[in-house]
């Protein structure tokens, strides 16, 4: 059943139709799907098909604009449908790449986390890193969350990071690190310094859920910058799954 909703929706998000794109979710909806789980059986597996048809030139550019936007209507639509869980007294701000997928990949996860009862605040992808130093201050999160992070992002994120450390202004927040390049690179995120680790929006949130989680030790290796080397060589996508 659920290979019929996938086939469906992703036929007409490539074709452009917007109607048809709705009519799909909602007859999943009808049917009993509760909307946490559109999410994460339909809506974020077709976003990484879509990513993966682009990269590999199977579709074109105004393909995979228009399907990305019409997923990112589509979830705008469909946030109001999840279940809201009692408060949870945790705080989650959630940064992400600037290109459109990994916003919506972003966005996905800020809403799954904030389904689930955490205070949560979705960045986005365009702001810098000092603004970002001054918002987490100010809001205490007990989780930073970078989704869908790119090759050529490294450097910066690494730095980010060793900066946060360094400062040890915020020692019992947690920074988990999701999709993008991490889901490619086995151990990257160890590597790189990251606590935490999730392929997808359902595993961040179980993962940042586990009370049980240890903290993981920043590790500093040659191996990393080798790695990134290498992945700055292949053309990629912010992929996530």
């Amino acid at each position: 059943m659920k290979d019929q909703f996938l086939e469906r929706y992703l036929s007409a998000l490539l074709a452009g139709n917007r109607f048809q794109s709705r009519l799909v979710i909602e007859e999943a909806l009808q049917m009993g799907i509760p909307a946490n789980r559109v999410y994460m059986d339909i809506i974020w597996p077709i976003m990484i098909e879509i990513e993966k048809l682009h990269s590999r030139e199977l579709i074109d550019s105004a393909q995979e604009a228009f399907a990305s936007r019409i997923n990112r209507t589509i979830v705008d639509q469909l946030q109001n449908k999840l279940p809201r869980k009692p408060e949870r007294n945790k705080r989650i701000v959630i940064c992400s790449s600037p290109d459109e997928n990994a916003e919506l990949g972003g966005q996905m996860v800020t809403d799954m986390f904030e389904s689930d009862g955490w205070d949560s605040r979705f960045l986005g992808g365009r702001v810098n890193h000092e603004d970002i130093l001054s918002f987490i201050h100010e809001f205490r999160p007990d989780i930073l969350l970078f989704y869908g992070l790119t090759p050529p992002q490294m450097p910066d994120i690494r730095h980010m990071i060793d900066r946060i450390r360094s400062i040890n202004a915020f020692p019992n927040m947690k920074i988990m690190l999701s999709g993008g390049v991490f889901n490619r690179a086995e151990g990257l995120w160890e590597e790189i310094g990251a606590d935490l680790f999730a392929p997808n929006a359902e595993d961040a949130l179980r993962v940042a859920s586990d009370e049980n989680t240890e903290v993981n030790k920043p590790l500093r290796t040659i191996k990393r910058r080798k790695r990134i080397a290498v992945e700055q060589s292949t053309p990629v996508t912010a992929e996530s799954s």
